[in-house]
């Protein structure tokens, strides 16, 4: 009797335990099911090797080298373990800033995300390649007229300047995890021996800091405030070199949109990251989403939205301190998140290989769309605009530091 009983617990407590680990869809989920169940693919050849910062770093110095007229490689900071964060400007006139429509485009915020700068690495190799290609000129204007696709590249390097930022953490990368490599005392900097290391950047720009107070549940507060927890935002906004260097980049030129490619989940955000409210573009960032999803066929997420209904704050998952909140709540900046690729990191070669290319159909388009957008801004505002800076008009002193 006694052996038949610890059965019955045994079973039951198998069952409670398998109850436990089913995946739960709280009402702002991120990954649609089909992603979370979908089997991973069979890798039939070797996996595929991602760049390291270093090889990263001989490929961008060889290519500015070899085309300083369309490309230049700056260094925007260094990082805690004394790497550059290295930023590709190109460009027609890559020499100055001219007046023309600017678009940002970032990778590798969280280190172990690898598609998120193999894409942007692929991308400045098919501008090069695509720029230099060699046709035939059938009327004498030294310009390709056979290739579309030359002509395309030649015109968007003609009219926009295009910033990519391949690795924003390059420390991470290097050690293969999320965060940073700062060595943390204590959650608030008090403790005088050294807790834990790293920050997780994308929570550590500087708007609606302080908003994680008023709703601690729905923005995972104990997380955030805990050094050793892979989304602990820091001591304070910007407290990380290589957020600061990302700052001072911005403060310092006029860019119209901005991508932050991550990984995983196939699917696409935008603000806002700390409500579900609309923006006052609304409709220009769902234009210009949809136009990125028939491109790349990744699921184009309304962040919170149901519907025509809003809601005042996320009920879980919003993440104050993101990269695109500060961009669009501070500059007015279209930011959009991508996260790539079905798992993390993906090592298929074909598949890493497909998401390139879809990619460079995205950037590409973003960067045509930057040359009416400022003006579609103007034309296309939300009928709720007077929310714009709905929390930040009522509490901006205690919300922002």
């Amino acid at each position: 009797m006694g052996f038949s009983i610890i059965l019955k617990k045994l079973f039951f407590f198998f069952i409670i335990l398998q109850l436990c680990t089913i995946p739960t869809f709280s009402a702002f989920h991120v990954i649609s099911s089909e992603n979370i169940f979908a089997p991973f693919q069979t890798v039939s050849s070797a996996p595929y090797e991602y760049h390291t910062y270093d090889s990263m770093t001989l490929l961008l110095n060889n290519l500015s080298q070899a085309h300083p007229d369309i490309m230049r490689l700056t260094s925007i900071g260094t990082t805690y373990e004394g790497r550059d964060i290295w930023m590709v400007k190109l460009s027609e006139n890559v020499t100055r800033d001219d007046d023309e429509p600017s678009v940002l485009f970032m990778g590798a915020h969280h280190g172990d995300e690898k598609p998120s700068f193999e894409v942007l690495i692929f991308f400045i190799n098919y501008i090069i390649d695509t720029y230099q290609m060699n046709s035939i000129d059938d009327d004498g204007d030294e310009y390709s007229d056979e290739s579309p696709e030359c002509k395309r590249v030649r015109d968007i390097l003609n009219t926009t300047q295009i910033y990519i930022i391949p690795m924003v953490n390059p420390d991470g990368v290097e050690y293969g995890w999320r965060k940073n490599r700062e060595p943390n005392y204590g959650a608030n900097g008090q403790s005088t021996n050294i807790t834990s290391y790293g920050v997780d950047l994308n929570r550590n720009y500087g708007y609606m800091w302080n908003i994680v107070y008023l709703f601690p549940e729905n923005y995972f507060l104990e997380y955030l405030l805990n050094d050793q927890s892979w989304i602990y935002r820091g001591e304070a906004p910007f407290s990380e070199k290589e957020t600061q260097a990302v700052k001072r980049f911005i403060e310092n030129h006029d860019i119209s949109i901005s991508l932050s490619y991550h990984d995983y989940g196939e699917f696409m955000i935008f603000p806002w990251m700390h409500t579900s409210r609309h923006t006052p573009h609304e409709s220009l960032y769902r234009s210009i989403g949809a136009n990125m999803s028939n491109i790349n066929n990744y699921e184009l997420k309304i962040y919170g939205q149901y519907g025509e209904r809003e809601y005042i704050i996320p009920r879980y998952q919003g993440t104050p301190g993101s990269s695109e909140n500060w961009l669009y709540g501070e500059h007015g900046i279209l930011a959009f998140t991508m996260e790539l690729c079905r798992r993390r990191p993906e090592r298929n070669p074909s598949l890493v290989l497909d998401a390139c290319e879809k990619h460079v159909e995205v950037n590409l388009y973003i960067c045509e769309r930057a040359q009416t957008i400022e003006q579609e801004k103007h034309m296309k505002e939300s009928k709720i605009s007077k929310g714009l800076f709905f929390d930040r008009a009522l509490f901006h002193n205690f919300l922002n530091v």
